[in-house]
């Protein structure tokens, strides 16, 4: 079946067709480099990573463009490197490589492309440009302001009155502006701050205009999906459209908008301000696996929000565990070739990508894999965990090393070479019938986060969290 999406644009999920099967073009909206991701900046990176792999898997890894930008010129940046007493390259290049970092070991592969805003100053100022000469912006004491009202439209993606958006956003009031909803394109330096000589003189650009300049450099004036969380809405897409669209004839900017849930602790909207936040480094350097935070975030609807906490991201794991304990039952199994994942999880991620239905799928292969008696159909079964797997970022490591998880990147000191030691001397203690001390033994590696589950082939191990 084709790919359904839901767009954000008409609130209807919609037969997705790309302009060009041979070059379709996803752009998602990408950090500010100034801290650590927590697991909200998290989720938008999952999400359209596993649209990433399911545009590859169905047009072709050579024929997909995924842009996602770095914003690394904004006042949280100048605030941030003013408070660490830090130059501001220094910082954004730092917390830029964390970002980097983290998403890799959430299992994201890296976009196509990975702009960074102060790479396309020229491309910003130039359409600036074009947006005063067509009469849709104009310059005042120092800055360059959108003026919304010259475009009709404003307002279609969010589906808010201009009272309304003015009303609920934390609108600037400034003498220089012509109406209160006008936008800054462009605003004036300090010497202290960055900035770059322009028209208007030496500053800096607006947050909004970035992304348009940077979509438009790398995708063309019209690409298929744009994509981000959906606090990015209002004023930020609503934004990039009444821009984009005016500087190009009222070409659309993007043919499917598609937004991402939140992340809620205790039904409450994960955020910086309210201080209930996590990042995603602090859970990695707590122990907790890149590939659960992954399944946790992709356990509800990517509309919808998703609970995330450390207990979630625990029962992942086990999930997880139940995986790898069946494909390492199977290691001495040889996979047979599938070139193409079962048609089940693959229909469910071409519906609006339904995770949760395709990790559902992902259990039923499970249960036939455990089920399974002979060697073709474990292999079989095998292959389908791994192919599904693959799809939605998940089931990719090698089944030993996840059960075991590796010293180095645990960094929790409980060395492999202890454990498999302490095996030895509890098999010994048994074969001595002292089964208090191999009881002891089992105890004390439980304590220490290591299960034994003994089998036929002798005792194997795996990590707790």
């Amino acid at each position: 079946m084709p790919i359904h999406l839901h767009n954000t644009l008409t609130r209807r999920k919609e037969p997705f067709a790309p302009l060009d099967p041979r070059s379709v073009r996803m752009y998602v909206c990408g950090p500010t480099v100034y801290d650590f991701a927590h697991i909200g900046n998290a989720r938008p990176v999952v999400v359209f990573d596993t649209l990433f792999r399911l545009l590859r898997h169905v047009y072709g890894a050579d024929r997909v463009t995924y842009v996602r930008n770095i914003t690394d010129v904004d006042d949280k940046i100048i605030e941030r490197a003013i408070k660490n007493d830090e130059p501001i390259a220094a910082l954004t290049a730092r917390t830029a490589q964390a970002y980097q970092d983290d998403m890799a070991a959430l299992g994201a592969l890296s976009p196509t492309r990975q702009p960074t805003a102060t790479g396309h100053i020229p491309q910003m100022i130039a359409l600036i440009q074009t947006l005063i000469a067509k009469d849709f912006a104009y310059a005042a004491d120092g800055h360059v302001l959108f003026h919304v009202p010259r475009m009709a439209e404003y307002g279609q993606l969010s589906r808010r009155s201009l009272d309304d958006m003015i009303a609920g956003a934390r609108v600037e009031v400034a003498p220089y502006k012509k109406h209160p909803a006008d936008f800054v394109l462009w605003k004036p330096s300090t010497p202290e701050q960055p900035g770059w000589d322009s028209p208007w003189g030496r500053g800096r650009p607006g947050w909004h205009i970035e992304c348009s300049a940077m979509a438009g450099e790398l995708l063309g004036t019209t690409f298929d999906i744009h994509g981000g969380g959906i606090d990015l809405i209002f004023p930020h897409h609503e934004n990039e459209i009444a821009q984009s669209r005016c500087a190009h004839d009222g070409a659309p900017l993007a043919r499917v908008w598609m937004h991402n849930g939140f992340v809620q602790i205790g039904a409450e909207k994960m955020s910086k301000s309210l201080g209930n936040f996590f990042t995603v480094r602090e859970l990695l350097e707590e122990g907790f696996r890149g590939e659960a935070i992954r399944l946790a975030l992709l356990s509800a609807h990517y509309r919808q929000p998703v609970e995330i906490s450390r207990d979630s991201i625990k029962e992942a794991k086990e999930q997880l565990d139940r995986f790898y304990i069946a494909l390492n039952k199977a290691r001495d199994v040889p996979p047979e070739t599938m070139k193409e994942p079962p048609l089940d999880v693959l229909a469910a991620l071409e519906d609006d990508l339904n995770t949760p239905m395709a990790i559902s799928h992902l259990h039923e292969a499970l249960a036939a894999l455990n089920r399974a008696v002979s060697e073709t159909e474990k292999a079989h079964w095998k292959a389908a965990l791994v192919a599904d797997g693959r799809l939605l970022g998940l089931l990719q490591d090698d089944p030993a090393r996840w059960l075991k998880g590796a010293r180095e990147v645990r960094g929790d000191g409980v060395d492999p070479e202890w454990i498999e030691s302490q095996i030895a001397a509890r098999n010994a203690a048994r074969k001595a019938r002292d089964f208090a001390e191999a009881d002891r033994i089992r105890k004390a590696l439980l304590e220490a986060g290591i299960i034994l589950e003994d089998g036929p082939k002798g005792t194997t191990w795996r990590r707790a969290t």
